[in-house]
């Protein structure tokens, strides 16, 4: 006998429950893809640097810079700005010198990452399409300069499934300051089915919201509302069968569930070790919230989460919490790279250490560079630079302390070797164990892809 209907509507009632955990329909476990070739990575974890990180001020050497500090730039060689007035070339506030076997030059603003460069492949010749934040942050983020399209980790998810039946496979850990600018879109899934957006985790204190029951609600009553449930959907798909969005509601009820025994015990630090915590700075307040997220990132990627995108910088506006330099560089920099630094390169020392680094690719990146002239807004800002920037990769199936492509003398364009978005993108695919001329899907009479019809491996950074 069917017990007694709920006023509530079932749309009402799925509302209702679908908050939090329980609303992670968009990350319910798919089934385990196949990869097109065999891969160096079997999972992935980007950090992404909203705002425009300065290459010629952290990994691009440029000791013309010195020699022509003050100068102005002239005829075919001037250089104009996207903001603000037309400065004169700016030498680095930083000091650059060689790290590691490979010699690499790095500035002492992040000093810790530079003692990892011989793990490291730079590109230094990275160029995007549009020197505005918000077209430049999707293309990073999806291949497009326009919203609507898959984020990079929603194609690996559905390109490789799930390791972990408990977890979701992308998670998306956000700047403690807030999202970047246009939020959710950047791990969405776009046009792919709706179990390959991201899951977003939360702080140190809720990083999964509404995981477990309200106090008040008994255990009895929580399964005997998730039985009820189930009974509204198995009818609903019998009166109308092939609705893939139930069908991925149903898995993500599952999931949750799952998750409220997995969870805590991947979220919860109080087992690491007190050096593994001073190491990821979360004895240090300033960050604390970003090392969390890091050494959160790296127990995840044990669990077997197939993809983590990581940032460092959230919204605009004033007071800056990104890495967009316009009036005070140092200020700017000095501030964000100080809580990047140590964090990072303890998660990429801490994979290394475990092994994980075998098989785990790590991805760090901004949308574009800045320009090597004063801006003239402030004191000694920088204005948007989109025709060169640098962007690197560790991992597996990689050249290790190799630097790959160059901009000119001065750090504006890419003179040797351009990388494109699409060539990036195709690279991280091919570590992957996937083409990214294969990994398509069919939307509005095309068959789509992350990089469009663009894009060549990099291979002469592959080992």
């Amino acid at each position: 006998m069917c017990p007694k209907r709920s006023p509530l509507t079932r749309r009402q009632l799925l509302w209702e429950v679908g908050g939090g955990a329980l609303g992670i329909a968009l990350a319910q476990m798919g089934a385990q893809g196949a990869t097109h070739h065999a891969p160096k990575a079997k999972r992935a974890i980007f950090i992404f640097c909203p705002g425009g990180v300065s290459h010629i001020d952290t990994f691009d050497y440029k000791p013309e810079l010195v020699k022509h500090h003050g100068k102005e730039t002239k005829g075919a060689n001037t250089i104009t700005p996207f903001f603000g007035k037309r400065g004169t070339v700016m030498r680095s506030p930083w000091k650059f010198q060689q790290y590691g076997q490979s010699g690499k030059w790095v500035s002492d603003m992040v000093p810790h990452l530079a003692s990892c460069v011989d793990d490291i492949t730079f590109l230094h010749s990275m160029v995007a399409r549009s020197n505005s934040h918000g077209p430049a942050l999707f293309q990073m983020s999806t291949g497009f300069i326009f919203q609507g399209f898959p984020s990079v980790g929603a194609w690996i998810s559905y390109g490789l499934g799930s390791e972990n039946a408990n977890l979701p496979a992308f998670v998306v850990l956000p700047d403690p300051n807030g999202l970047p600018p246009g939020g959710v879109a950047h791990w969405g899934n776009g046009f792919l089915p709706a179990s390959h957006q991201g899951v977003i985790f939360g702080d140190e204190k809720m990083p999964i919201a509404d995981l477990h029951a309200p106090s008040g609600v008994s255990s009895h009553a929580q399964a005997a509302t998730y039985d009820l449930l189930t009974q509204l959907n198995q009818e609903h798909l019998r009166e109308n069968p092939g609705e893939d969005a139930l069908v991925s509601r149903i898995k993500a009820y599952e999931l949750a569930a799952r998750m409220q025994v997995s969870a805590p015990g991947v979220t919860d630090i109080k087992g690491e070790s007190p050096a593994t915590l001073e190491a990821y700075g979360l004895n240090d307040p300033q960050m604390r919230a970003y090392g969390y997220n890091c050494l959160l990132a790296r127990r995840l990627i044990e669990k077997g989460v197939r993809v983590i995108q990581m940032y460092n910088g959230a919204h605009f506006g004033a007071p800056r919490v990104n890495w967009d330099a316009h009036e005070d560089l140092v200020g700017n920099h000095g501030k964000l790279a100080r809580v990047l630094d140590k964090p990072t390169a303890a998660l990429l020392k801490d994979l290394k250490q475990r092994g994980l680094l075998d098989d785990t690719l790590l991805v760090w990146t901004t949308e574009f560079g800045r320009l090597p002239i004063s801006e003239g807004l402030g004191e000694g800002g920088r204005d948007h630079n989109p025709e060169g920037f640098t962007s690197f990769l560790a991992g597996p199936g990689l050249k290790k302390g190799f630097s790959y492509g160059s901009t000119d003398e001065l750090g504006y364009k890419a003179a040797e070797s351009p990388v494109t978005l699409y060539d990036f993108h195709a690279t991280i695919l091919h570590l992957l164990g996937l083409d990214h001329t294969r990994l398509t899907y069919y939307h509005n009479g095309l068959q789509r892809r992350l990089t469009d019809v663009h894009g060549h491996v990099l291979r002469e950074v592959l080992a």
